[in-house]
């Protein structure tokens, strides 16, 4: 097929290795095709005009209220056995009832700022040339003729840091943003301090007592600075650098406090890049992926990259974007559904914390792409809400323990998004489920957490008190897990809470095991849970040969769906493998095989690669993939949507995609290696370097037509199973301290 033309100016000089940034000849028009920059923290949308620039400010902290402040768990623990009943007689409609009625509570949404707004106050237009954003050290850049703009956002100082120079500006803060309530309470300020001009923006939220405060304070080199309401004019300066903070608070906000902060900042550009690039850049460049691409399209502008969805350069820089992105928007917390970045107000599913799928398929590639930062900020949010956790035990089920709610804001963990159609407040899988991606990062560090320890600790407890019941008339027979959803899917003619979904007794089990094995200390305690989890019952192979959804009678699946919940037990777990479990997995394979697309969510598409890798079906994982490139999900700042043709700004497939391709490539559990497990054929050479395992060793990996090559660099001696694309498997010991090559033929 005959490439499409470039329809743009020239891109960058070809280049034999892959490019760690991406670069745009004109300015972005929308926001979400503007360039993104962040901390983890702070987040920017960096438009690049040189005659009217914006920048777009966001922080993880600013949700607007909506009530769901006040909201709480629903009390409804004492009807719980009376359900149990219902469900266990066949009564597939109980779970309906099983509700205090109140009507369906949005967590409170996440929105943006306000943008910081840079004019020429000349009438002359700039001639443009080009703007850029360097995933290695997270600026973002615009130069124009006479005049250049510089941007990043610190993970030393958490302050967002720009650079202007050769242009005459009006600077100013605008909250005047897609969305913003007409009733929203905004006063601004500007002064002219010894330190630089500082310009205010404090905004309350209707009805409420909660507000945000933005800072920014404008630092000229030469030149004039005056007021001009409501920000300043900057006129024959050499330099004008930007340092901008955001604050949510309650009441008012110590305003001196925060320009003191900011005027004790160093007021150097390159000083505060200093400090910012060892925190970022080498986490950034821990891993990196080399799919011996054209050289020429690598030199592309991301937009046309864009219209060439089989390119290997495109690959390698949405992989790198993917990092990239997910470093940048993990922090205070992981991601959110729009990472760290939205231009507006009203942010589809109110940009939460949706940790039924998404935060778990966003984070996937933390462990083994090496970005503890990831972990960190998941396990922060996890560790902050875990009162709230217990909470929801107690109230929905009238048990010790924790259970996790299906969405969050970022503030509360409590269970009170739910609805007669998504009855969000069943589902118990989600600790487990959360804490996941903890013990991944545990075992691949070779230490365990304590504070993991103690939340799996937990989630074992209320398996302790949650899993009484079994099936009528026999006591003695395996437990059932009842109520039981499976995110966000219901059987065929039954409603959606049920009884035994795949998802659940696959969580119940794997909390159970994994607590009593973190701790070894407390033996009678662990040998309970152990007992417990052996009485669960195993997962059934329904009649068309399919791992079911349920295991239960008369519950039949319903294959249609965005969601592989029910598909748990082998991504992210390792409970079904084609290894130790080869007549599960081929029900897997089968159920997966009979999944369809329903909407053509971009998370559904990732999530059935990363099931489809585990599986060793390569053909599968090359057509997910191949859905989301063809699929036009990605903006010209290379982060994506929800849904095809751009519709609706998420960050899933975005942050999803380095892990398919890591998948792809290098599986490992703490005793297996597996090398190439469901390569596809469209990727006939490459390299991928510093990816780390869960057995606590480093690996670079490279392939072509003259074989296969892996060094493996353990921190501890161990010994591993080593197996290969061909099926054939072999042990490995491995010493910590040396290397370790296998070649083609060597293993």
């Amino acid at each position: 097929m005959t490439k499409p033309r470039s329809r743009a100016h020239p891109g960058l000089p070809a280049t034999d290795r892959p490019v760690h940034g991406t670069h745009e000849h004109r300015p972005a028009v929308r926001w979400e095709d503007a360039f993104l920059s962040g901390n983890g923290r702070h987040g920017t949308l960096t438009f690049g005009d040189p005659n009217d620039d914006r920048v777009i400010v966001t922080h993880h902290t600013l949700v607007r209220p909506n009530g769901a402040e006040h909201a709480r768990p629903p009390e409804l623990a004492a009807d719980l056995p009376a359900l149990q009943d219902e469900l266990l007689a066949g009564e597939w409609e109980a779970a309906e009832s099983f509700t205090d009625h109140r009507p369906l509570q949005w967590v409170q949404p996440f929105h943006p700022a306000f943008q910081i707004r840079l004019r020429a106050p000349s009438d002359e237009p700039r001639r443009y040339h080009l703007r850029t954003v360097d995933f290695s050290t997270g600026e973002a850049t615009a130069t124009c003729a006479g005049g250049t703009s510089r941007l990043f956002v610190s993970r030393a100082d958490d302050v967002i840091v720009h650079r202007v120079t050769g242009l005459d500006l009006d600077i100013s803060l605008d909250h005047r943003l897609p969305g913003a309530p007409a009733d929203l309470s905004v006063g601004q300020g500007s002064a002219l301090t010894p330190e630089g001009a500082l310009l205010t923006l404090r905004a309350h939220y209707p009805g409420s007592d909660r507000a945000f405060t933005g800072l920014t304070l404008v630092v000229v080199t030469g030149g004039r600075t005056r007021l001009a309401h409501p920000g300043v004019r900057v006129t024959g300066a050499e330099s004008v650098l930007l340092l901008t903070r955001v604050r949510r608070h309650t009441g008012e906000l110590d305003v001196t406090g925060e320009q003191r902060a900011l005027s004790e900042l160093p007021h150097s550009y390159d000083d505060l890049l200093g400090r910012h690039l060892p925190l970022h850049r080498t986490a950034y460049e821990r891993v990196t992926l080399d799919l011996h691409a054209d050289p020429a399209e690598r030199g592309l502008p991301g937009s046309e990259l864009l219209e060439r969805p089989r390119s290997r350069a495109l690959l390698e820089r949405l992989f790198a974007a993917g990092r990239y992105h997910l470093l940048s928007s993990s922090g205070l917390n992981p991601p959110r559904l729009t990472g760290l970045w939205t231009g507006d107000w009203n942010t589809a599913w109110s940009g939460a914390f949706t940790n039924d799928a998404n935060v778990n398929l966003q984070t996937a590639s933390a462990a083994a792409g090496a970005l503890p930062e990831v972990t960190d900020a998941l396990a922060a949010l996890i560790h902050r809400q875990f009162d709230d956790w217990r909470e929801n035990a107690r109230a929905v089920f009238g048990a010790r323990g924790a259970v996790a709610p299906a969405h969050t804001d970022g503030e509360s963990g409590l269970t009170y998004h739910f609805s007669r159609e998504y009855p969000l407040h069943l589902w118990t899988a989600g600790a487990d489920w959360l804490l996941k991606p903890l013990v991944d990062h545990d075992e691949t560090r070779g230490a365990r957490d304590p504070r993991t320890a103690a939340a799996l600790a937990e989630v074992a407890l209320f398996y302790e008190d949650f899993l009484t019941r079994t099936a009528p008339g026999d006591p003695a027979g395996p437990l059932v897990v009842v109520p039981s959803y499976s995110p966000e899917n219901r059987p065929a003619g039954a409603s959606w809470g049920a009884l035994d979904a795949a998802m659940d007794l696959s969580a119940a089990r794997h909390a159970l095991l994994t607590a009593a094995a973190y701790h070894p200390d407390d033996p009678e305690r662990a040998d309970r849970w152990r007992a417990l989890a052996e009485r669960l019952p195993p997962h059934w192979i329904n009649s068309d040969g399919a791992l079911a959804e349920w295991a239960w009678p008369g519950l039949d699946d319903t294959y249609d769906h965005r969601h592989l919940s029910h598909l748990y037990g082998v991504w992210p777990l390792d409970e079904i493998n084609p290894y130790d479990t080869p007549r599960t997995a081929a029900a897997a394979l089968r159920a997966l095989e009979l999944r369809g697309a329903e909407n053509d969510s971009a998370h559904g598409h990732l999530h059935h690669a990363l099931v489809a890798a585990r599986l060793r079906d390569g053909r599968r994982v090359a057509h997910a993939l191949g859905e989301v490139l063809d699929g036009d999900f990605f903006h010209a700042s290379l982060m994506s949507a929800h849904y095809p043709r751009r519709d609706v700004y998420n960050a899933d497939a975005a942050h999803t995609l380095p892990a398919v391709l890591i998948e792809m490539l290098v599986q490992s559990t703490p005793d297996r290696l597996v090398l190439l497990p469901a390569l596809s054929p469209d990727l006939p050479s490459g390299e991928l370097r510093g990816v780390r395992t869960r057995f606590g060793a480093e690996i670079d990996l490279s392939w072509g037509p003259d074989g296969t090559r892996a060094v493996l660099r353990p921190r501890r001696g161990h010994r591993i199973e080593v197996r290969t694309s061909s099926g054939d498997a072999s042990p490995l010991d491995l010493v910590a301290g040396e290397d370790h090559v296998l070649t083609s033929g060597t293993w």
